[in-house]
């Protein structure tokens, strides 16, 4: 046990930062309201509420929908972005929180409550700091992450346009690892992600004469399956794509055969030419399977809510891993980029500059075994573990939100220092 978390290296809890009573309260309230993408107008007036009760912040509300940007403006320097995300997921909680969601079927499953109060926290203790504040920092709350569409949306309503561009841009997200543990790495950090919908078209009728129809929900299992040798075939590369299929709709009763099939498809890649050869590949199984059924009209197949990959800058990385490890954390730089996808790089890629985004952990160290450190040792989720997007996800706000907010404060204050 020593051992393993010797190798993990889980950071010295007594240096991070204290977070006041009044944080814990605003994340249980968030945690309680969540808001699914392109409606947070709650949590959004709660953002601009904290901004303003702190002082200091200029505050815009309505950029990009429901986003709301601060400007700190400390004397001359650069432009730091500090970027947190707000919406929910349409999944009903099972966590048993005291604080769970009070909105049937919306839960914050995927940790933005947590990001969204230790942005906050993070501005309080940088506006209670002004002589630190050698530059200008820019606090970014943006919506529908979960869906791809947040980020672009604030570039094409002028935020850079409107507000101090940025010099640097900084991100961090919240998962089921143990506190004090965060991870990242230069380059590729996280894959690239598509949604895809294929609708298999068939003949309906009833059940009973399966003969004179052409059944859809066939031709969509058989799909299912088959499409799974896509990614079988590449999994001996490091960076293999990920295709799941997450939904399969068709049928109304149980002697009814369907007219139609509806799958939605999950796909992670790690370059464009592996999405390309992905996409390409989904639709052509497609059209085989609709063909060898004999179905009288091709499938549709299209991809929507597309996530670019999450890429670090390598020299912006590892410096700022650097400050995260003098600050008392672990900081651990990952083999392989994870497959999870991210809107954050947007960002940083309208504004033409370097980006930085990490992972820390939200559940305290003393409720992992010594199997499942063995299962982060290798670089795996434990099993059973509940983790993002999960209806159990929950994690410990006294673990992950002093992690969140030392890790944030830091980075933003060793780049602000430097140009100083």
């Amino acid at each position: 046990m020593n051992q393993l978390l010797s190798n993990l290296e889980f950071g010295d809890p007594s240096r991070l930062r204290t977070v006041e009573p009044h944080w814990f309260d605003l994340y249980r309230d968030l945690h309680a309201h969540p808001e699914l993408s392109g409606n947070e107008t709650r949590t959004a007036a709660l953002v601009a509420e904290e901004l303003r009760r702190i002082g200091g912040w200029d505050v815009t509300i309505g950029v990009g929908g429901t986003g709301v940007v601060g400007v700190l403006q400390g004397s001359s320097g650069p432009v730091i972005l500090l970027r947190a995300d707000m919406d929910a997921l349409p999944v009903a909680e099972d966590t048993g929180l005291s604080y769970a969601s009070k909105t049937d079927g919306v839960m914050h499953a995927c940790g933005h409550d947590v990001h969204v109060t230790a942005l906050l926290a993070t501005c309080a203790a940088l506006s209670a700091d002004p002589t630190s504040i050698t530059g200008t920092v820019v606090a970014v709350f943006q919506p529908a992450e979960e869906t791809g569409s947040g980020a672009r949306a604030m570039v094409d309503d002028g935020i850079f346009d409107r507000f101090p561009r940025p010099d640097l841009c900084l991100g961090q997200h919240v998962g089921p690892t143990p506190a004090g543990m965060l991870v990242s790495k230069p380059d590729i950090l996280m894959a690239a992600s598509d949604t895809i919908r294929v609708v298999f078209h068939g003949r309906g009728g009833h059940a009973s004469s399966p003969y004179a129809c052409i059944d859809p929900l066939l031709m969509a299992a058989s799909f299912a399956l088959r499409i799974q040798s896509l990614v079988a075939h590449e999994a001996a590369t490091p960076t293999a794509p990920v295709l799941t299929v997450g939904a399969l709709h068709a049928g109304t009763a149980a002697n009814i055969i369907a007219d139609d099939a509806e799958l939605l498809l999950s796909l992670r890649t790690f370059s464009a030419s592996s999405r390309e050869h992905m996409l390409e590949s989904v639709g052509r199984i497609a059209r085989a399977e609709a063909d060898g059924a004999g179905a009288a009209e091709a499938p549709d197949v299209h991809a929507y809510n597309g996530f670019p990959a999450t890429v670090n800058t390598p020299d912006a990385t590892s410096t700022v891993m650097t400050d995260l490890r003098r600050a008392g954390l672990g900081m651990h730089t990952l083999p392989q980029p994870l497959s999870g996808s991210e809107d954050f790089g947007v960002f940083g890629t309208a504004a033409q500059c370097p980006s930085v985004f990490w992972h820390f952990g939200g559940t305290a160290l003393r409720s992992f075994d010594e199997r499942a450190l063995a299962a982060l040792a290798e670089g795996r989720i434990p099993p059973g573990t509940p983790s993002n997007h999960s209806p159990r996800f929950a994690p410990d706000p006294a673990a992950a939100l002093p992690e969140g907010v030392t890790a944030m404060t830091a980075a933003a204050l060793g780049a602000l220092a430097r140009s100083a």
